[in-house]
Parts: structure tokens; sequence; C-alpha cells
């Protein structure tokens, strides 16, 4: 076996004899470093700013949450400004974006790198730049306008150096325990935490699902919910103004996108161009703060979202001004339902977004009971008539669930449309999944059943139990065995393990550890660092989207691949005395 490119160390941080690219997320300054002389940098809401180049670093390196140490220099991020420092580093050059975006169709004219007072300016249509070499050190801030750059550029490098020293030391919550286990609560912190972003005024802009998802500038449901359960302990004050944007594309019939836009001005004008010229973009994208409309699990998260929250501050506040949503989101699934589970039509709006699920999923129904549960919950105090009715449809829900979508294999289907279904050709998909765990999570499902699944989880979908599959032990398959139905996947998962059709997800790892640790039951620790160990192994500095050996992975620093780390903090004294299994 190869030796590991990454080692985690005692302090939590990661050593490499080589360089490995560097995920750079501050509340505005992002992008992707290597110590070999490049980083392509973007400001959230803005985008792309360009390509710098700079003398290499020489290693061996260290690695932390935005941070590089090298034995000729280092890497530094400040929080309260775009701005960073490359310690050791000489100035080499500069080619800046031809385009906020990829997918920017909008001419634009172009933009030069200037020298201006000893320093370096770039003014790109979208955002400014500026370089400035101070002796032995390459500060770059960037800026909205020029005036955001200008303030940035005025910070020193011990300001920027004691910024990134304090966030780094924010993100290490579990100094107890061991190397891996440490470092992976601290970058799945850091995941987390980096997902908060900010405007140029400093207020906040959403929760980022990760790096690679910036652009127009977004924050989604399902991606915000599973990030903000590791915030809900650390930074409660930003679910609160997570929800209020999710509020923002909930329609008063209950319907919701996959992401709610937030682009800066001229991001939003390119974004808007494409939309409403390039054929068949305004009917994924139906409203301008749309990102991908009428999505079927996200007015769901969006009760669970202010669920959560409330229970964990008692801050009522959110429910009571967002209940004529809730009412909306309840009325909208009832009117779904047939045979007393609502019928999700044939798409590939959920979480498997490449994926054509229909009928019966059980993914989206453990949703749907947690809703319910929490509309019950909210209800006795802000609508008694409508929590009751929210608790009896609870009940029968459970009660259709066991019946539509149990298998004798000893799993729930991962979704079924049985005959007689308006609008759903009949059809079953009957392999386990890894997002079946929903019913779990809301127990949605009896203690023996949950069991069960638990079981058949352990010995089929954790690669180290799993001889079918033919690539040794390399974590969690989201299903297994592949989706039998090729017309039912498209894209990615078209392929068997990649994406949906099998790769590693962490948040669902997450969400499987979780399950085994509220029961008491060994073996949570695999899921919960596995697909760290196999992050180290290759290199991947970060919390990696997800990944799988014939496939590679996602992007590097994403959200939800805190869950983890937020299961870890959870049930942080059973996880200190280690695992049984």
């Amino acid at each position: 076996m190869p030796e590991a490119v990454l080692k985690a160390r005692p302090d939590g941080l990661v050593e490499s004899k080589q360089a490995v690219v560097l995920p750079i997320m501050a509340p505005r300054l992002q992008g992707e470093l290597s110590a070999k002389g490049s980083a392509d940098l973007a400001l959230w809401g803005e985008g792309d700013l360009g390509r710098l180049r700079f003398t290499s670093l020489d290693g061996p390196y260290v690695y932390g949450p935005n941070s590089l140490s090298a034995a000729t220099g280092a890497v530094h991020v400040a929080q309260e400004a775009p701005v960073m420092v490359i310690c050791g580093a000489t100035y080499r050059g500069f080619t800046p974006a031809k385009h906020c975006a990829s997918w920017d169709r909008t001419a634009h004219p172009k933009s030069h790198v200037k020298r201006e007072k000893g320093r370096r300016r770039i003014d790109l249509p979208w955002a400014n730049v500026l370089i400035e070499q101070r002796g032995p050190d390459l500060v770059v801030a960037a800026g909205t306008d020029i005036g955001e750059a200008e303030r940035a550029l005025r910070f020193s490098v011990e300001t920027i150096i004691g910024e990134a020293v304090a966030y780094a030391a924010h993100c290490d919550r579990m100094p107890e325990a061991d190397p891996v286990l440490r470092s992976m609560v601290m970058q799945g912190t850091h995941a987390a935490l980096s997902s908060v972003r900010r405007d140029e005024r400093g207020r906040f802009d959403g929760l980022a699902a990760g790096l690679h998802y910036s652009a127009p500038a977004r924050t989604y449901y399902r991606d915000g919910y599973w990030t903000l359960q590791l915030l809900l302990d650390v930074a409660p004050a930003m679910v609160h103004e997570q929800i209020e944007i999710l509020a923002s594309g909930v329609q008063a019939d209950g319907e919701a996108p996959s992401g709610v836009i937030v682009s800066g001005p001229e991001q939003a004008r390119a974004w808007e161009y494409l939309r409403t010229t390039a054929f068949g973009m305004d009917w994924i994208h139906t409203r301008s703060i749309d990102w991908w409309s009428d999505h079927f699990d996200s007015p769901l998260f969006f009760i669970l979202a202010i669920g959560d929250y409330v229970r964990v501050t008692g801050d009522l506040e959110p429910a009571e001004r967002h209940w004529p949503l809730v009412k909306a989101i309840f009325a909208r699934y009832r009117a779904f339902t047939q045979t007393h589970l609502p019928v999700k039509p044939r798409h590939d709006r959920d979480w498997a977004d490449n994926v054509y699920r229909g009928g019966y999923v059980a993914y989206d129904l453990g949703l749907w009971v947690g809703a319910l549960d929490a509309i019950a919950k909210l209800g006795a105090r802000l609508d008694p008539p409508l929590g009751e009715q929210a608790k009896a449809v609870a009940v029968t829900t459970r009660a259709a669930i066991e019946t539509e979508l149990w298998r004798p294999d000893g799993w729930y289907a991962d979704y079924a449309a049985p005959e007689g279904l308006e609008d759903v050709e009949p059809t079953l998909e009957d392999h386990l999944t890894l997002d079946s765990l929903t019913l779990l999570r809301h127990d949605a499902v009896s203690e023996p059943r949950a069991l069960q699944v638990l079981e058949a989880v352990r010995r089929r979908l954790e690669t180290r139990h799993n001889a079918d599959q033919s690539y040794g032990d390399w974590g969690m398959m989201c299903v297994y065995p592949p989706f039998k139905h090729s017309a039912d996947t498209h894209s990615k998962s078209s392929f068997a393990f990649r994406y949906h059709n099998g790769s590693d997800w962490p948040w669902l790892d997450g969400v499987y550890a979780e399950e085994r640790l509220r029961r008491g039951l060994p073996g949570w620790r695999y899921p919960m660092v596995r697909w760290w160990e196999i992050c180290l192994e290759k290199g991947w500095m970060g919390a990696v989207e997800y990944f799988s050996p014939p496939w590679g992975r996602g992007s590097l620093l994403q959200g939800w691949s805190g869950m983890p780390a937020a299961v870890a903090l959870k049930y942080r004294d059973v996880v200190l005395k280690g695992d049984l299994d």
C-alpha cells in the first residue's frame, strides 16, 4: 500500500512532503493555492479574479484551515477583510479573469495589470485586485470596488497572520482526540464555518455549499441544513440569518428552489442574461433568484431548519414570522398525497439530482415525517389546530411507509411507485441507500426496523464488509448495488460508483454515524473518519464533497461535509472514549 500523501499530526494540523492544493474560503476571498507558485482567486458574490503567480515555497509543508506553512514561507488569509499574505514569496505575475464565471457570455473589456504607487492594480468590471510586495511578503487584496480593496490592503501582515491563527484555533474543537479524529473535526468545523459568506459591507450573505458552488453565488436549502448542524452550536445567529435568506425563496404555494441566488450586481446581470437567453434555462430557473426551481426536498428542509433552530435556541421568532410559509408547505405536500404518502413526480429535483426518482421516495418521506413532527411541536404553541392535524398525519404516514417501502431483505426501498398512482409509472428501485436513513433520523420507523436497517448498512454499504464490490476498503457507498434502471439516471450518476450511484458522501457518513451513536451501537468511527483517512491518503486537503476509487473526488471544501465533525462534537464524551468495534 503506498504511503499516504498527507499525515495527521497530534496538533490537528496536517503535514506533507509534497505540495498539495490548499482550498481557501474566507468570508469574501476564496480560491485554490499551490505552494508550487500559483493561486486561482475569486471573490464571493462577484466572481473569478484571476491567477496569481509567485515564487514557489519549498517543503515540507504543514496545512491548516486556510493556512500553509513551509520551510521557506507561509500562507495566511484574514477573516475580517478579503486579503491574504504569502510570506517568503515574490510576485511573478497576475492573469486577470476574462469573465466573472465560466458561463458568463457578456462582453467585457480586457483588464490589465497596472503599476500604481509601488503596487499593482487590476480593475475588473466586477471587482478590483490590489497586489503589494512588502519586503519578503506578498500581500493580495480584493474588493467589489476599489474602496473595499483599499481597506483590505491596509491590513498589516501581523494582523492578517493573527486573524488566520485565531481562526485555525477556533476550528480546533476536539484537542483531546487522536490525530486523525482531531484533524477531521478541525477540517469539518472549517468546512462549516467557512461556508458563512459576507457581502462587501460585512453582512451575512448565505451559507455557501462549497468552493466550487459559488458562481452564481447561491445558498442551498439541503446543503445549508446539513451544514448548520454544526453551526447550531458554534454560531446559532448564522442559522437565524440563513433561515431569513431561505424564506425569500419559498413561494406562497409552498414551492422552493434548490437554492437562492445572492450574487452581486455584475454577476447577477451576467447570470440573468444567460438565464433569459440560453435555450431552456428559464424553464430550469424560472425566477431570477432561483437556483433550479421547484425542488421536492427544499421546503421540507426549510421547516426542519426552523424546528432545529427553535429547539436549540428557544427563540420562536423565525417560526412565528414564517408560519404562513410553513402552513403553505404543509398544504402543498398534503395535495401531493396518495394512499397517505406524498408522491414525488418522476424528476431529478431533490438531493439526488442526477436520478429520476418518482413515487414514494424513502429519503423524502423521512424528511416529511421530520417536518410533520416539527409542525406538530411548533404548532402546539403557535397554531394548535394545525399542530394536531400534523400530528395525526404523521401517524398515518409512518404506517404507510412500512406498508409501501419495507423489503424482506431487511431495509426500505429507495423508491417505489405501485400500480394506480396518478402521473407516475409503476416502478421499484429496491437497493439499499444511505439517504434512506432520514427515516431513522426522524423516527419514521420502529426501533426494531431501524436496527435491521443499520445492520444491513453495516454489511452492504460499509466497503470493508462488502466483498462484492471490487475496490477494497475505501469508506461508505451511498447506494448498493448501483441503480438497476439505467433510464432513471443521467450525467455523472449514469456510471456505477459515481456521484449518487455509489460514491462516498461525508455528509451521509455523518448521518449514519449518528444513528449508531444515538443508539449506543459500536461501529460509528468507521463512517465518521474513514472518508477523511482516504483524503489524507490521496492528498485531498479539506472536507471533500464526495469520492470513489474509479472516479476521484468532487469539490475540496464542502460545507455539509462538516456533518461528521458535527456528530463527533455532539457525542463528544462517547467519541473520546473510543469505539468498541
